[in-house]
């Protein structure tokens, strides 16, 4: 891992996950999370003023970056929320199978190298009924902005932390064994190719 990679890479992450219209999205599908809940990414800990306690019975944050969970670390402090930390990606989840209620995923399913393997993990872990929450960007639907999605992507992935603009969410979320509940996308304020956004809830399938 290079100088980037570990000391300014989660820093700008971290800026740019905060604001504010990605936070608004947060807002719209952390609370829902219930039960023994699994967050795949939970990075610099962006989620956890977002969690309503009342429902959550434990958190379990997954995430491959130190230098990302030393910040979460210390948000999960300052907040009083207890955390079971897991230091790995999300293609091999250490749960036992129907362990758990829901998971959460926001702005992560971009930057996972086998994401088809991850989300079959994810349903693996998840209990019969379980509920799959995300709110994630990637592919949009109009024909220009995907011309330059797929223009952009080899560059955006080298400086971007392995992040791809193109992926698309939908398509991924049922090719993993899912069942969609309710599914809403649109462009957030910024650029169209970074920008596209589909957020809902999923059963197990």
């Amino acid at each position: 891992m290079g100088l980037y990679e570990r000391f300014v890479l989660p820093r700008v992450l971290d800026f740019a996950m905060r604001q504010e219209p990605i936070m608004r999205q947060r807002a719209k599908v952390v609370p829902r999370a219930a039960g023994r809940v699994l967050e795949i990414g939970i990075g610099s800990g962006l989620n956890l003023a977002f969690y309503d306690r009342s429902r959550v019975d434990s958190l379990v944050g997954l995430d491959p970056s130190p230098e990302l969970r030393a910040i979460a670390e210390r948000r999960a402090r300052e907040a009083g929320i207890d955390v079971e930390w897991i230091p790995l990606g999300g293609e091999s989840i250490p749960l036992d199978e129907a362990s758990v209620d829901t998971v959460l995923t926001t702005y992560t399913l971009c930057t996972i190298p086998a994401v088809e393997r991850a989300l079959g993990e994810m349903r693996r872990v998840l209990r019969p009924g379980g509920r799959l929450l995300f709110s994630e960007h990637g592919r949009a639907p109009d024909p220009g902005v995907k011309r330059w999605q797929d223009r952009l992507n080899p560059l955006w992935n080298r400086i971007g932390g392995g992040c791809n603009l193109n992926r698309p969410v939908e398509e991924m979320v049922r090719r993993g064994g899912f069942e969609p509940e309710a599914i809403e996308a649109l462009y957030l304020p910024g650029p169209r190719p970074l920008t596209y956004t589909t957020w809902g809830s999923a059963l197990r399938a």
